[in-house]
């Protein structure tokens, strides 16, 4: 299907806004890349990319084919999906273990809907912080893992899954809540809950708080805690805050039992991943992560 990969090569192109990275990302040459374009917009009748230099950027009618062009390749990862479904019986166990947030708040309804459809296939969920996880499945005690974190292990592949934010959080009655916004001076002064060590949460945090000049360190540490719901169920019986998974505090902002306060530079956001093996070819845990991107979208 000639169009579909020109349609892919345009969609590589859009999402690096350069053809020599497309080119190594699809192992063709750039002179194709540049190729597939141009007969792209010849069959379109239009320009998709604004040349300046060395330099691209898409065009209006370039950025309504991507927004179509991504939907069209969703639409075909899911259709992908539920045919091979139909011609598979799955069964077997699959051992997963997932940080504490994401065996909290995104896996369960991931895990029902799962069960639904592949109710041979027997799973046990693990939860520990991210680093358990990375040990567990070095040591094979789990086929695989969701975890979130920077560290980086050369023995462990890494698929991106589900972004998230983590925000500051503090009870709505709390008189130090009051503006919704504070400053990385005003931060070192209040009371704070963070996780524990090893948590991929606090990796996070520490690796964001340096964009406003502070370390963990500088920070007014009241307690650590090993889950999000102890954090939560703290801050509503005290005036401290606490640095939560967005997904964690749903709940309670749409109750207006807590609300986010802003701080000013401050921006946490992070992906939670699968992890496996580098070079481990089971089938369920790659059935798992496909049927989860799938529910996701």
């Amino acid at each position: 299907m000639v169009f579909d990969f020109r349609l892919q090569v345009f969609q590589t192109v859009a999402r690096r806004l350069s053809f020599t990275k497309a080119a190594a990302e699809l192992f063709i040459t750039q002179p194709a890349v540049t190729k597939h374009i141009h007969e792209l917009e010849n069959q379109l009748k239009t320009k998709l990319f604004e040349r300046n230099g060395a330099k691209i950027s898409l065009t209006p009618a370039g950025a309504i084919l991507l927004h179509h062009a991504e939907q069209i390749f969703d639409i075909y990862r899911n259709l992908e999906f539920e045919i091979n479904s139909l011609s598979q019986r799955n069964s077997g166990k699959l051992r997963l273990g997932a940080s504490t947030t994401a065996a909290q708040y995104i896996l369960p309804p991931i895990l029902a809907a799962f069960h639904r459809k592949f109710h041979n296939i027997e799973v046990t969920l693990t939860t520990k912080n991210t680093e358990e996880i990375e040990q567990a499945l070095q040591h094979k005690e789990i086929d695989l893992g969701v975890i979130e974190g920077f560290s980086k292990n050369a023995a462990i592949k890494y698929t991106e899954f589900l972004n998230d934010e983590i925000v500051l959080v503090a009870n709505s009655k709390n008189p130090l809540a009051a503006t919704g916004v504070v400053n990385a001076g005003q931060l070192r002064g209040i009371p704070l809950l963070l996780r524990e060590p090893g948590s991929g949460t606090l990796e996070v945090i520490s690796h964001a708080l340096k964009s406003i000049g502070l370390g963990l360190g500088d920070l007014n540490v009241e307690m650590q805690l090993s889950s999000s719901e102890s954090m939560k169920l703290y801050i509503l019986h005290s005036d401290s805050m606490a640095f939560i998974s967005v997904h964690a505090v749903l709940k309670e902002l749409q109750s207006k039992e807590c609300r986010i306060v802003d701080v000013e530079g401050l921006s946490i956001n992070r992906h939670f991943h699968f992890t496996t093996l580098h070079g481990q070819q089971e089938a369920l845990p790659e059935l798992f992560m496909r049927f989860a991107l799938y529910q996701r979208k």
